[in-house]
């Protein structure tokens, strides 16, 4: 007999940021999440890509006078051609296609933090988040997948935006500006297609052509990839630098200048806080789970790691000395089953480069801002800025472009 509750199973939150109710039932037992990741035709993906807050009508009218559609081709898929469209974008994540971008990871590091370096000498203080945490993902994302790499300022702008219009709780106006926005990115993503179709050599939009998919199917897959592919790496740096300069890390600033401490402080900030902390399920009909009956159409919140929404197991103030390994397994980060990350390896491995480069470049430098806005999302959280100054006394800081 199923039991009508279950310490494992919470409700959420009385009201959400908006002041409305919150209609996810949540997960917090690894297990259990694991459970629900590993019955995905008990637990639905079909919502996991539907906007939090319903779009009212203006918003809608922008969407649809640019033709925007997202039918589910990868994240949201609960069908049949889910596997053979992601043996496809896989072939672009392979453990070795992975490894050997490392170089170029560390050049586009160096770089970065090179330009921080120069802010600093030129105005006594730099951004982390603007000028190293930024565009190195987005660079990775596009030369892995064989795509041009241009306007990437547009790129960041319309990633932000399409998680605030997808996963937020934007008003009426907010939502609006957002679904211009999403428009605009839609419209250029469906000229990039269309492009790399027709393009020579291999790319990720050419190949999904030749498995069969429709115009609209890559542009709906491309839409959350492009997004999902560089914006949350560029979340999970930016939190880990700003955990590092604050004290709230395993490690300190000057042992995040090696690659184990820069290693254990990224995965710290996976386990308490990843910059994907939530993610959601539908339960496709009457089930269970834990003992517990769970009707058809419950809308789930699976819980990843700490977070605020929820409640979680980020403490308001985290201790420097807590255990990675508290709260939800490492394991379930990047989820598990048949929609797991395909970018894990590789986030980790941009996060851990990119913190390790910039420590070693920014020696000594120290928070200008201890309480930055923040970026809280139902699935999505990271500071939006780490400003940084240098120490006392100090004028100019000097690159790393030694050995790595």
């Amino acid at each position: 007999m199923m039991k009508a509750a279950s310490t494992a199973l919470a409700p959420a939150p009385a009201e959400t940021p908006d002041g409305g109710r919150c209609p996810y039932l949540v997960v917090r037992d690894p297990e259990e999440v694991r459970d629900v990741l590993h019955r995905p035709a008990d637990f639905s993906p079909a919502n996991a890509l539907v906007a939090v807050t319903p779009l009212e009508g203006p918003a809608l009218r922008a969407l649809q006078r640019v033709g925007f559609a997202l039918p589910p081709v990868l994240a949201s898929n609960d069908t049949g051609s889910h596997g053979g469209i992601r043996k496809v974008v896989a072939g672009f994540f392979t453990p070795a296609t992975v490894a050997a971008m490392e170089p170029r990871i560390r050049e586009l590091a160096r770089q970065a933090a090179g330009n921080a370096v120069d802010q600093l000498a030129r105005t006594g203080h730099t951004d982390l988040v603007e000028r190293v945490a930024a565009f190195p993902p987005a660079v990775v994302m596009l030369e892995l997948l064989g795509l041009p790499v241009r306007d990437l300022a547009d790129l960041k702008r319309w990633g932000l935006d399409s998680m605030e219009l997808f996963w937020g709780w934007p008003d009426g106006d907010r939502q609006l500006e957002l679904a211009r926005s999403a428009a605009e990115f839609y419209v250029w993503l469906r000229r990039l297609v269309a492009e790399s179709v027709a393009a020579p050599g291999r790319n990720l939009f050419k190949s999904l052509a030749g498995h069969g998919l429709a115009r609209t199917e890559m542009c709906s897959l491309g839409y959350f990839l492009l997004i999902a592919g560089q914006e949350t790496t560029t979340q999970l740096i930016s939190t880990t630098l700003f955990r590092l300069l604050e004290g709230a890390a395993p490690v300190d600033w000057r042992d995040a200048a090696s690659e184990a401490g820069a290693s254990s402080a990224v995965r710290h900030v996976l386990a308490t806080e990843s910059s994907v902390p939530t993610w959601r399920r539908v339960a496709a009909h009457d089930t269970g789970l834990g003992g517990t009956r769970i009707p058809a159409g419950t809308e789930i919140l699976l819980e990843l790691s700490g977070n605020r929404f929820t409640g979680g197991s980020t403490p308001a103030d985290p201790s420097p000395h807590a255990e990675a390994g508290r709260g939800p397994s490492t394991g379930l980060i990047f989820g598990s089953g048949i929609h797991r990350c395909l970018g894990a390896k590789l986030a980790e491995l941009e996060a851990s480069v990119i913190v390790r480069e910039a420590a070693a470049a920014l020696p000594g430098i120290r928070l200008r801002d201890h309480e930055p806005e923040w970026i809280r999302h139902l699935s999505f959280q990271a500071p939006r800025t780490v400003s940084v100054t240098n120490p006392p006394g100090r004028t100019g800081l000097q690159a790393n472009n030694g050995p790595g």
